[in-house]
């Protein structure tokens, strides 16, 4: 049966979902499919007020549910139970998707659908077998670190992987005990609202989740600086992330998790198998079209191997299938929206003017020019601006080096530390580069994350604070507290 559909025959849906239900609400912000530029809904725009009636339903749902002091299990059984029907209704998820985002229906399907619930499932088992501990105290006391969730937590996700960031949040929240308002992207709002429907129906208490949708401007800053939030959790741009933390420093104190941007290295040794490691890099920075914070967009390469493996990876970027996000046999993402287009042809055109060379690509693609070919920029230094800059598209920079520290101080990036890929068969020098890589998670002969959900993600300098993922991010969730009892 093929995955391809008319995207036409999708009804979206547009409102906000609060206290457990849809509330239908006029579209203020045209939402545009990614694929054709077509505006196919309008987004509202939940003003503080509306989020003043999310969190109190949020607050309300606390306390009519007992949801963080009932046992741990009957969380555990009603996050199964939800992640059972993500799954049962993955062909619909994945559609309300696709329509509008990055990402290919068979992707979106088979990936990220798949991943949102096996997350779940995976953040679902912490909420019976993670709680305080007894202190070690004279034996005339009894002294033990408790463990309470937050209350009503924050978060925002962004347009690029909208379910699965959404799971990324969700998940650790609703196992620890809190309630959550969820504000989605405003280019990509619809498959948040199905997941929060879909809770409702697997017998999590209603208003538990309650998706808001909006811009950052009125309805994030509405939520990062409300005084009833307790926690808040985010994952974009950098400069988005410092903009929350201004909001909540002049708003009041409270925990955050910050996942950034990168510009993330992909270290390529010449001892290293090459076909590996060409096909790594170059599913590190075709992903989604580069639109991922953790895209390997800069190649450090000995430079003794420099030219052939070059050429290996070019071979990858000629092998793209550009097409529409509905589409079953389109592999390669379109670019989501103009905007970002002219973006990344800006900073393309800027690092030509510096001296870059260009192997490959440097211009649209595909369909209705809505992609961006694959491109791989040489002769570039750490001043250029396809070097300096996260780009968030399908480019690739080239720099060489000739031994290990210096292809260390090429890895070391002024403002990311996000992720950092190492290829070579020397296990000494692959550990021994892990520890001096200025980056948050490394990978060595691989790029990209595994189902492996107990590692944690988190970047280094201004690629975040905090972990996502992980037991790190289910007790980001919950916070401690100290008893001491004289006996």
């Amino acid at each position: 049966m093929s995955l391809s559909f008319d995207p036409a025959s999708v009804v979206l849906p547009v409102g906000h979902h609060i206290g457990g239900r849809l509330m239908p609400a006029d579209g203020q912000m045209a939402v545009n499919r990614a694929s054709d530029g077509v505006a196919v809904a309008g987004c509202p725009i939940a003003d503080a007020s509306l989020v003043d009636v999310a969190v109190a339903a949020a607050k309300e749902a606390l306390k009519q549910s007992g949801w963080a002091k009932a046992r741990p299990r009957e969380r555990v059984k009603a996050l199964h139970a939800w992640a059972d029907l993500i799954v049962e209704e993955g062909e619909a998820l994945g559609r309300l998707e696709s329509i509008v985002s990055t990402r290919p229906i068979a992707q979106s399907i088979s990936g990220d659908v798949a991943t949102t619930a096996e997350q779940i499932r995976f953040f679902a088992e912490f909420a019976d077998k993670e709680g305080g501990v007894v202190a070690p105290t004279s034996a005339d006391r009894f002294g033990m670190v408790d463990s309470e969730p937050y209350g009503v937590v924050g978060a925002i996700v962004p347009w690029n992987f909208p379910i699965s960031m959404a799971g990324w949040k969700l998940g650790p929240a609703l196992a620890a005990g809190n309630a959550v308002v969820l504000k989605p992207s405003e280019m990509t709002p619809f498959s948040a609202l199905m997941l929060a429907e879909l809770a409702v129906r697997a017998g999590i208490p209603e208003g538990l989740i309650n998706v808001v949708l909006g811009d950052g401007g009125t309805t994030g800053n509405a939520i990062t600086g409300h005084p009833d939030i307790a926690k808040v959790s985010f994952t974009g741009s950098s400069r988005a992330g410092a903009a929350i933390m201004a909001n909540i420093a002049a708003t009041g104190i409270k925990p955050m998790t910050l996942e950034l941007g990168g510009k993330s290295p992909q270290i390529v040794f010449a001892d290293a198998d090459l076909d590996l490691a060409a096909d790594c890099v170059a599913r590190g920075i075709l992903s989604n079209a580069g639109q991922v914070c953790v895209a390997g967009s800069r190649l450090l390469v000995e430079a003794s191997v420099a030219e052939p493996f070059v050429e290996k990876v070019r071979k990858h970027f000629d092998a793209i299938r550009p097409g529409p996000t509905w589409d079953e046999g389109t592999s390669f993402s379109p670019i989501i929206s103009d905007r970002q287009i002219c973006r990344i042809e800006t900073i393309v055109e800027e690092a030509r003017k510096d001296g870059a060379e260009v192997v490959v690509g440097a211009k649209r693609t595909g369909p209705g020019e809505c992609f961006y070919h694959p491109t791989i920029l040489a002769g570039v230094d750490q001043t250029s601006p396809a070097v300096v800059e996260e780009i968030f598209g399908p480019v690739l920079t080239v720099q060489t080096f000739t031994d290990e520290d210096e292809a260390a101080a090429l890895a070391d990036h002024p403002t990311y530390g996000l992720c950092s890929g190492i290829y070579t068969k020397d296990l000494s020098r692959a550990v021994r580069l892990s520890r001096s890589v200025q980056a948050g998670t490394v990978w060595i002969n691989r790029y990209g994350r595994s189902q492996d959900h107990i590692l944690p993600t988190g970047g280094y300098k201004g690629s975040g604070l905090g972990k996502d993922l992980g037991r790190e991010a289910y007790l980001a969730n919950r916070r401690t507290k100290s008893v001491l009892i004289d006996l």
